[in-house]
């Protein structure tokens, strides 16, 4: 297939892209690296030993999209792009409306025009909001608590009424949990800027020495160490994920929602203890207070998507923190490093 990633040059897009490449898909890539680098298509290029059409947009720019999606004639899009930081949504909501929600009816209204009807939505496990229903099933009621999680609930619901609007519609709604790790190689990865987000990119800036220590928010909580426990989800598992959606939906109209996670729950000290053992180091770390909304545990429920799209998780603990501290020792600075060398 001809297949469009938007978002591509991200973290889970550019693992998704090199699989692609990999199953000998022509990809286009739509990006406009507000948080993103060009460097890890040149890699992604490098490790598969194939072309990526590459493509500086933003899908705000409703006439050169139309224009470019219409060019392009892809047979199916994998939609990342989108503002991600849920603290960040919480102080710029409308930007988050604007860029996700304006930006994917833009890309809808393109695709539609074009006559491409075949769409796989990264989603989150946000839209389950604060549920304590565990493990988390793809039938759990839907919430939100920010504007990020609402963003991705909006969209989600845009698409289930779109599907039942055209029956020429195949999409596909993928729930991650929390990605993380890194390509084997250590050539990829993920490449937060700023202070991360994520508690494993964190932890990894900890172990290299660029962050003094980690904090834990709260250690009271009902789990076996007191800590929050999270599915956490190797990238390269959820890129597969990705494909196995896309060769579903060839093959099935309408549209469904799938968890991509390893429906095993990992507390903040083991994550923290995994990385002290792999990496040889010292992570400190401060038992802080509880942060609000945080829920003591969260979890998928994998098994419709090894049931529907015969995908399932294949690596633990040990190689996501393995992988990742690879990627973390061999860039250290992330892409910006490898970027200015060649500016």
């Amino acid at each position: 297939m001809h297949v469009l990633v938007t978002g591509g040059a991200g973290y889970i897009g550019s693992h998704t892209v090199l699989l692609l490449l990999n199953e000998g898909h022509t990809v286009s890539v739509l990006d406009n690296f507000s948080n993103s680098s060009p460097e890890s298509l040149r890699r992604v290029q490098n490790l598969t030993g194939r072309e990526v059409a590459v493509y500086e947009m933003d899908l705000l720019d409703r006439e050169p999209l139309m224009q470019l999606v219409s060019q392009l004639s892809p047979d199916a899009v994998v939609h990342f792009a989108g503002l991600k930081a849920v603290g960040e949504s919480v102080s710029k909501p409308l930007q988050y409306y604007r860029n996700n929600v304006v930006g994917t009816l833009n890309l809808l209204d393109a695709m539609s025009a074009t006559g491409c009807t075949s769409l796989v939505f990264s989603s989150s496990a946000t839209v389950y909001g604060e549920s304590t229903e565990l493990p988390l099933v793809e039938t759990t009621a839907r919430s939100a608590t920010n504007p990020y999680g609402r963003t991705k609930l909006h969209i989600e619901e845009m698409l289930e009424e779109l599907a039942a609007s055209d029956p020429q519609w195949s999409i596909a709604t993928l729930r991650y949990f929390n990605p993380v790790g890194a390509h084997e190689s250590g050539q990829i990865g993920e490449d937060p800027q700023g202070i991360p987000n994520n508690l494993m990119p964190f932890v990894a800036q900890v172990a290299i020495g660029k962050r003094d220590k980690v904090n834990v928010f709260g250690a009271d909580y009902a789990t076996a160490d007191g800590t929050g426990v999270r599915d956490y989800i190797h990238v390269m598992d959820l890129a597969a994920g990705h494909l196995a959606a896309l060769d579903y939906m060839s093959k099935h109209n309408g549209v469904g929602a799938w968890n991509l996670g390893t429906g095993q729950g990992t507390s903040v000290l083991e994550v923290v203890q995994a990385f002290s053992r792999v990496s040889k180091r010292d992570v400190p770390y401060t038992i802080v207070a509880r942060r609000s909304g945080d829920v003591a545990e969260s979890y998928a429920h994998p098994e419709k998507a090894m049931l529907e799209l015969g995908w399932k998780a294949e690596r633990g603990l040990e190689q996501m923190v393995e992988d990742m501290w690879r990627w973390q020792e061999q860039n250290p600075d992330g892409y910006i490093r490898a970027t200015s060398d060649k500016d």
